[in-house]
């Protein structure tokens, strides 16, 4: 039981570390209102979809096929 609350105090600290990590204090904000610069460029959000709908692919075959083998046996 206690290594279950530990493993969940961890858990819970990454995944929320997220939104303090970023956060932005009050007053702090741009003239435009974001935190970003608008002479940086722009990074491209599905420049390698297509890589990880491959990679996922073959994760769930090998993932499919190692549980027909467990369950044969």
């Amino acid at each position: 039981m206690k290594n279950n609350l530990f493993k969940l105090y961890f858990l819970s600290f990454f995944v929320l570390s997220d939104f303090i990590l970023f956060a932005q204090a009050p007053g702090e904000e741009d003239d435009n209102g974001g935190l970003e610069d608008d002479d940086t460029p722009q990074a491209p959000i599905n420049g390698k979809i297509v890589w990880l709908l491959i990679l996922a692919i073959v994760y769930a075959a090998y993932s499919y096929k190692k549980h027909r083998k467990a369950a044969k046996s």
